[in-house]
This record gives structure tokens, C-alpha cells and sequence, in this order.
């Protein structure tokens, strides 16, 4: 055991600079390892430096022309027709959200529905304008509502149109929204409408009337039957009745018979609301009111009833354009993509389908869609006016021409029957079939076009 220790001492010491021998070279290597991560890149590693800019670089030149953020580099008809379904969906959604955001939904109703039903939803309508009701209101509530007659429906896709300027007019003029109702029982938003007395346009102005508050009337031009120019009109004339009466009923009632009417029936009647003189105004102004609240119900309640909007006959988005010279609608239609029929809906003013601008400028309606295509090619507009023009130089062909648009034509839709047409016109089954040549009253089809006379 003692010879053993000594051994194994002189090998423990033996080992020693074996193991530092042994560690030196790791170090070494170590070393070399963490080197290459000091040194510089190797020359062939090095990224190519960029060359410098010349006086001819592309440096030089000037900057590319921004593109315009809202068209997006579009040509001007093609922006045009995007605002066209911008507006579009803006109105329908307006209209969408009217019914389902402020008017109360309930179960439909039926011939079986109580009065209770029918007050609290009038309730429901808050207006500064009274919408009472009683069995006379039901009775005009009932004729509005009523699938047989299709008036609602297509006042309905009327309103989509007219609405939104009526609306912006009376808000403007800081009157109740709900007198748009007003136009609905004057002519169901029918601006080529003419009634037995004279009375014309979207507010079926008598000619005088029309005249005292700044419209143009004449041979050429009728602006009753602008709805922007006669809704300013009404607006006026509105606020001069509620000056006079202080109560909206009375006023409405003022607008059908004038106020004249009504002072007498107030003082035969010694009453104060439009109820407390009913029986002693004209019997047409009778049923006005009622009409009117009738009229307020069914617009607002129409999807209780069942009653679907039919789709309106004219675009919704329109723009307007200032034109100062003589021109017919035909120089128009001939020359851009808006048909004819189209020009006059949204012109019904123009009575013979001319702009009669030669001492001052008067207003044009496109669709949205083709306004710039108008001012691309005015010019080509502009120079057809000697081939549209020139028979109407001639008196006598301006009374012909007259004569043949008194009337406007009708376009048959489906559900429609003649005696509903009829009631729509004011006109009766009978000049219908004669103005038409109809053989029977029940043949009507899609599509067929229906002259009505003397409207």
C-alpha cells in the first residue's frame, strides 16, 4: 500500500502538463473562431456601392402627376355614374330606414283591426300637425290602403323621388316634414297632373295663384309643374296661411278652398279647429283634412297592410344644368344616351319639350349617369337646334304642337286595372276607352300605353 501512494502521486503530476498541452490548443481555436466576427468583410462580400445620380438621371425630371384621390385616375363619366349609385343607394337606404328606425311595427293589420290600433299608431306619428282619429279619417285611411286601387304603391316609388326635395324645401322653409303628405292628395306626386279647374303640377296650383308667388306660366313653360320651383312656391304659400290661422289644419284646409272659404265657415260656425267648422266648408275641402291624415297613415304604415313600393319610373340621382340658349329636348335625346320620355319626366315644365332660354337662362335635369357625357358633346347638342327648331318657328305650329301635348300617356303595370287608371286621373272608364279606341274595359296588358286627355 505504501509503494502505491507514491505512484499514483508521480502520475497525478505527470498528467498535469499533459492536460494544460491539451488546453492550450482549444484556446487557439477558440480564437480563430471569434476572429473572422472582428475583421472587416472580405472584399468579395462587400455589396456594390451605388452609383452616383448624373446631371441627365431620371432624378431630374419632374415628378409624376398626382393622381386625384377621389376619382382615382376615373374619367368624368365614369365618376358620374358611381355618385349616380351613391346617391341611389343613399335614397333608398333613407327610405328603408325611415320605416324600420321611426315608425312602430306591428302585426298587419286586417279589415278586423280596432280603432285603438289605428289612434295609437297616428299617436305614434308625433308632428306638430294634428293627425287625429275618427270613422272619417278610417274611411280615407281604408281608400289609401286598399290593394284594389295600387294608388299607395306607386306613390310610394313616386316618393322616393320627390320626397327627399320636398322634404329639404319645407325643412328649409322651417315647416312640418309632414305637409309632403300634401302633393300625395293633390296629385299623387303626379306633376303633369291638371285638374277640372285649372289646377296644376306636384301642388296643384291655379294658374293665378302660381303667378302671385313667383312662378312662370305661358305658352311654353308651366313651372306648377316644376317640383323644384313649385315646392318653393307651396312652402311660401303655407306660411302665409299659418300666419293667418295659427293651426295646421286650418291651414291645409286654406290651401284647398283658399282662405276666403274658410273665414266664412269660421264665422258661421263660431269654431276654432278644422273639426268645429267641418260641416260648413266646401264639401271638397270637407274630406281634405281627412285625406291628409289618411295619406299620412298610409305612407307611414304601408308594410302593416302589405303594401310594397312600386319601383320609380325616373333615376333617383339627377343633377342640373344651367342652359342659355334655345334648345329642344330632342337635340338632347339624339345626341346622348337619356331617352326622350326620360327628358320629360324630369322636365315637365318645358310644355312643348323646348327651353325657351333666349332672354335668360333655364334649368335642365340629367341623370347623373349622363351628365358629362352632355358636356363632352354640347357643342354637337347646340348645333342641332336648326334641325329640332325650325317648325316651331311658325305660330301655327306651335298650336298644333300644343294641341298635341295636352294630354300625357300612361304605361300599364301589372295589377293595374282601367278603372283604377281612371280614379288615379280624374277622368272616368268611359274617355279612357275612347281616347284609346278600347273595345274592353278588361283587356289591358303589360306595357300598353294609355293616352290621357286634357291633363
Amino acid at each position: 500500500m505504501r509503494i502505491l501512494i507514491p505512484i499514483v502521486l508521480l502520475l497525478a503530476f505527470a498528467a498535469a502538463p499533459a492536460a494544460a498541452l491539451d488546453r492550450k490548443p482549444r484556446k487557439k481555436r477558440k480564437a480563430r473562431t471569434e476572429t473572422p466576427v472582428q475583421m472587416a468583410p472580405a472584399p468579395q462580400a462587400a455589396p456594390m456601392p451605388e452609383p452616383e445620380p448624373t446631371l441627365d438621371s431620371a432624378a431630374l425630371l419632374p415628378p409624376p402627376e398626382r393622381v386625384d384621390d377621389l376619382t382615382l385616375g376615373l374619367s368624368a363619366a365614369q365618376a358620374d355614374s358611381l355618385v349616380a349609385a351613391w346617391s341611389e343607394r343613399q335614397r333608398q337606404e333613407a327610405f328603408r330606414a325611415f320605416f324600420e328606425n321611426y315608425v312602430l311595427v306591428d302585426p298587419p293589420a286586417g279589415d278586423t283591426t280596432p280603432d285603438s290600433v289605428y289612434t295609437h299608431r297616428l299617436r305614434a306619428l308625433a308632428s306638430p300637425v294634428q293627425l287625429p282619429y275618427n270613422a272619417i279619417v278610417r274611411g280615407y285611411i281604408n281608400r289609401y290602403v286598399d290593394s284594389r286601387y295600387g294608388t299607395i304603391g306607386r306613390i310610394l316609388g313616386m316618393s322616393q323621388y320627390y320626397f327627399p326635395l320636398i322634404e329639404d324645401e319645407l325643412i328649409r322653409s322651417g315647416l312640418p316634414v309632414e305637409l309632403r303628405a300634401l302633393p300625395v292628395i293633390e296629385s299623387a306626386l303626379s306633376p303633369t297632373a291638371i285638374s277640372p279647374m285649372g289646377a296644376a303640377g306636384l301642388w296643384q296650383f291655379m294658374p293665378s295663384t302660381g303667378k302671385s308667388y313667383g312662378l312662370e306660366v305661358n305658352s311654353l313653360v308651366d313651372e306648377r309643374r316644376d317640383p323644384i320651383r313649385s315646392t318653393e312656391a307651396a312652402c311660401r304659400f303655407l306660411k302665409d296661411l299659418y300666419a293667418i290661422y295659427n293651426d295646421w289644419t286650418l291651414a291645409i284646409a286654406a290651401y284647398n278652398c283658399g282662405p276666403g272659404n274658410v273665414n266664412k265657415a269660421i264665422a258661421r260656425s263660431g269654431g276654432k279647429t278644422f273639426w268645429d267648422i267641418y260641416d260648413y266648408l266646401p264639401r271638397e275641402t270637407r274630406g281634405y283634412v281627412p285625406a291628409f291624415i289618411g295619406a299620412s297613415y298610409a305612407y307611414a304604415y304601408h308594410r302593416q297592410h302589405g303594401i310594397q313600393p312600386v319601383a320609380a319610373p325616373v333615376p333617383l340621382s339627377v343633377d342640373t344644368l344651367r342652359i342659355s340658349r334655345l334648345m329642344h329636348l330632342e337635340q338632347i335625346a339624339s345626341t346622348i344616351d337619356v331617352k326622350m320620355e326620360t327628358l320629360r319626366q324630369l322636365n315637365p315644365q318645358y310644355k312643348l319639350d323646348i327651353i325657351p332660354a333666349t332672354t335668360k337662362t333655364y334649368t335642365l335635369v340629367l341623370p347623373q349617369r349622363n351628365v358629362a357625357q352632355y358636356i363632352a358633346r354640347e357643342a354637337e347638342i347646340l348645333a342641332k337646334d336648326s334641325m329640332y327648331l325650325k317648325e316651331y318657328i311658325d305660330p301655327a305650329n306651335l298650336d298644333k304642337k300644343r294641341q298635341e301635348r295636352t294630354g300625357t300617356v300612361y304605361t300599364v303595370k301589372r295589377g293595374d286595372t282601367l278603372g283604377a287608371i281612371a280614379r288615379r286621373y280624374r277622368v272616368t272608364t268611359a274617355q279612357l276607352m275612347r281616347w284609346n279606341k278600347l273595345k274592353s274595359a278588361h283587356k289591358l296588358r303589360i306595357g300598353q300605353r294609355l293616352r290621357i286627355e286634357g291633363r
